[in-house]
């Protein structure tokens, strides 16, 4: 096992804690192999009932894969990555899988930093899933930030975010708290950190089988406020229902508020190429099953690093700091569709697809 994950047995629950502080837990290929480890082991388990996982410190429950070794790996072998990086992709995808589908309760605290491959790990099906978000909760999908795109299932659950939310928040990466990640579909239950020790206790002692009504009851006492998101919910919709990232800006500027001015001021530094690859990959996500978005996003990964777009961001806002990204294309009317859609050309026919054996 990993040795940034830690996992037990108790009263009828599997806990997971991720303990990689330093790194704000972000996800290393062995973190992925533990995590997927127990979630197999317990998925049979009849002394299982339920699964809770979190974070070892209340500053963040998981930040995300790590990029400083993507950065190193990718530099290695720029046109393809290193097998290394392979692998973590696909593990990684697998395991946003059988979280989904996974057929017990599955509890994710999502306390501090939750974002990128942290939002994989939490956003579990519709029928399974109980996530709590809290005071501390900053919440984002912030990839194009980087020179990636939305992944881990992103482009499923963003797609199915209400109006146009997910177009929103995939386009411009922008932080949430706990009220907005409520508001969008992205959490079920609030928990004050003030109150945190009555939530401790109910997951100690609370059996794995009552879990999700105990924890429905302990949220209905307490409410998260207002959400930034809901204040600007007709915004939203007006400006990323535009049809293309063009459009959105052109709407945005049309507008001159002081939403759209902010809004614009976090677009223009953002990646030109991978805002757009964003918004198709929304809106392809939302004809598709999860199944389908991680394979159509294992294919886009792949071509990402061919490109060297992420390889470039990492560079410039995690390791030379200079925050001065050097974007291919460096501008948004230089973006073509045809750039687009070469980047979801297939990479392996069918019957090669790392995530072929997925359903």
């Amino acid at each position: 096992m990993s040795a940034y994950i830690h996992t037990s047995i108790g009263n009828g629950t599997g806990l997971i804690v991720l303990d990689r502080p330093k790194a704000l837990n972000s996800l290393s290929l062995d973190m992925v192999r533990a995590m997927t480890r127990a979630l197999l082991a317990w998925r049979d388990d009849a002394a299982v009932d339920a699964v809770v996982v979190r974070s070892s410190s209340e500053k963040a429950f998981c930040a995300g894969g790590d990029i400083r070794f993507f950065y190193e790996a990718g530099r290695t072998s720029p046109q393809n990555g290193s097998a290394l990086v392979e692998d973590f992709f696909t593990e990684e995808y697998s395991l946003n899988h059988l979280v989904h589908f996974y057929p017990k309760p599955y509890i994710a605290l999502m306390d501090g930093v939750v974002m990128g491959g942290g939002m994989g790990v939490a956003q579990a099906g519709p029928e399974a899933r109980v996530r709590i978000v809290t005071d501390k909760t900053k919440m984002a999908m912030p990839e194009v930030n980087i020179g990636l795109f939305p992944d881990v299932g992103g482009s499923y659950f963003l797609s199915r975010a209400p109006g146009a939310l997910g177009y929103y928040l995939g386009v411009t990466g922008i932080t949430i708290n706990a009220a907005d990640a409520l508001y969008a579909g992205l959490a079920d239950h609030y928990a004050p950190l003030a109150d945190r020790a009555a939530l401790d206790a109910l997951l100690t002692a609370a059996p794995g089988a009552s879990l999700p009504a105990a924890l429905a009851a302990y949220a209905a006492a307490h409410d998260a406020g207002d959400s930034v998101l809901a204040a600007n919910r007709a915004a939203i919709d007006r400006h990323f229902s535009a049809g293309s990232v063009p459009a959105i800006v052109a709407s945005l500027q049309a507008d001159g508020g002081e939403f759209a001015l902010n809004t614009l001021d976090v677009m223009a530094t953002r990646s030109p190429l991978m805002m757009c690859i964003t918004h198709e990959l929304i809106k392809r996500g939302a004809t598709l099953d999860v199944a389908d978005c991680l394979r159509m996003e294992r294919a886009l990964v792949r071509r990402n690093f061919e490109n060297g777009e992420v390889i470039e961001g990492v560079r410039a806002l995690v390791i030379d700091k200079d925050n001065q990204p050097k974007w291919h294309p460096a501008t948004l009317d230089a973006v073509t569709e045809e750039m687009v859609q070469a980047m979801f050309a297939p990479v392996w026919p069918d019957y090669a697809h790392p995530l072929r054996s997925l359903d």
